[in-house]
C-alpha cells in the first residue's frame, strides 16, 4: 500500500476455515488505515481470490507458481463476469 504515514502490513492466517488475509493497519499522512489488501479462501479444493489491492497480483502470482486457471476463482467478480473470464466460475 502506498502512504504517507506509518501502514504496517499483518498476515492473517486461518488454516482451519481456509482464509488468509494480508491486513494493512497503522496511519496514513491524515487518516487512519484499516483494510484488507489480499484475502484468499480455499473452497471446493480451489483458490477464491476474494479481494486482491496488491500491487503485484496474486492471481498472476498464482498462475506463475503453476496453478492452473481451472482452480482459480475470481471471487470479487460477479457470477455472471466470471464465465467470460478463462478461469474457474466456481
Amino acid at each position: 500500500m502506498l502512504s504517507y504515514g506509518d501502514v504496517e502490513t499483518l498476515p492473517m492466517f486461518d488454516e482451519r476455515n481456509g482464509s488468509y488475509l494480508l491486513l494493512d493497519v497503522g496511519w496514513s499522512k491524515t487518516d487512519r488505515v484499516h483494510s484488507v489488501s489480499l484475502h484468499l479462501r480455499i473452497k471446493d479444493d480451489k483458490i477464491w481470490v476474494e479481494r486482491d489491492n496488491t500491487d503485484v497480483g496474486i492471481v498472476e502470482e498464482l498462475l506463475v507458481a503453476g496453478v492452473p486457471n481451472d482452480e482459480i476463482v475470481i471471487g470479487f467478480y460477479r457470477p455472471e463476469r466470471r464465465k467470460i473470464t478463462e478461469f474457474s466460475v466456481a
